[in-house]
């Protein structure tokens, strides 16, 4: 197997992400390293099945609020929809909004959104919510993983309070900075601080499960190749 070269980049690294892995196998990986809470809930899912996302992470951190009710003291909350301009804003090249806090009722990401995200090169959208604009996200071709289309506002329902801090997803904890890889099968999170041991293994893997399905292809035997290769 021809050794893989280290990518001198960011932009090269998410490129062969891109060309080479998927989030099974970088799963395996880090299940071997000891990270075995790194998926995020079933149900955050590609809002067109072949919608792939690959980036670093942009935690956002969404709080549930009550529009009638008295605001408090937090000067943020009386923001129409807290930081969350500012925070899609913020956003860099190849960076993923993602966004946890609140309770999943309301849609945390949308057409507008989705098109300033664009403008500014973002990799993608992951939410532990709903998104609407389904129509237009789809024209736009923007990758956006949520629980689905519902079209109930967060306005008057949650505010961003924070971004670029750690934020937490059904017991997955996202940092500022680590990987965010995305496809039909899930969305799972790469440690920044573990990241190249985990890629590393991950092309390594990828490469030689090729090698397996041709031999299982060419008749041998689970076991065999198994125990040739130690994949399955």
């Amino acid at each position: 197997m021809i050794p893989l070269r280290s990518p001198k980049n960011d932009d090269e690294l998410i490129a062969l992400i891109k060309s080479e892995l998927f989030t099974a196998v970088i799963g395996d990986i880090m299940d071997k390293l000891g990270f075995l809470n790194q998926f995020l809930p079933p149900q955050v899912q590609p809002l067109r099945k072949d919608m792939t996302v690959v980036g670093r992470a942009m935690p956002v951190l969404e709080a549930d609020v009550f529009e009638s009710a008295d605001r408090g003291n937090n000067p943020v909350l009386q923001k129409p929809f807290g930081l969350m301009l500012e925070a899609l804003d913020d956003l860099k090249k190849d960076e993923v909004y993602i966004c946890s806090g609140a309770s999943p009722s309301y849609a945390l990401w949308g057409e507008l959104m989705s098109m300033r995200a664009l403008t500014l090169g973002a990799a993608g959208a992951v939410v532990n919510g709903y998104s609407r604009d389904t129509k237009g996200i789809l024209e736009l071709n923007f990758p956006t993983f949520s629980y689905g289309s519902y079209a109930q506002d967060q306005a008057p329902r949650g505010k961003v309070i924070d971004f670029r801090t750690s934020i937490e997803m059904n017991g997955v904890v996202i940092r500022n900075g680590d990987y965010v890889i995305g496809d039909r099968d899930g969305v799972c999170i790469v440690p920044h601080d573990a990241s190249e041991e985990i890629f590393r293994l991950a092309f390594e893997k990828a490469r030689g499960e090729k090698i397996v399905f041709q031999k299982i292809k060419e008749g041998m035997s689970a076991k065999a190749a198994f125990e040739t290769y130690g994949i399955m």
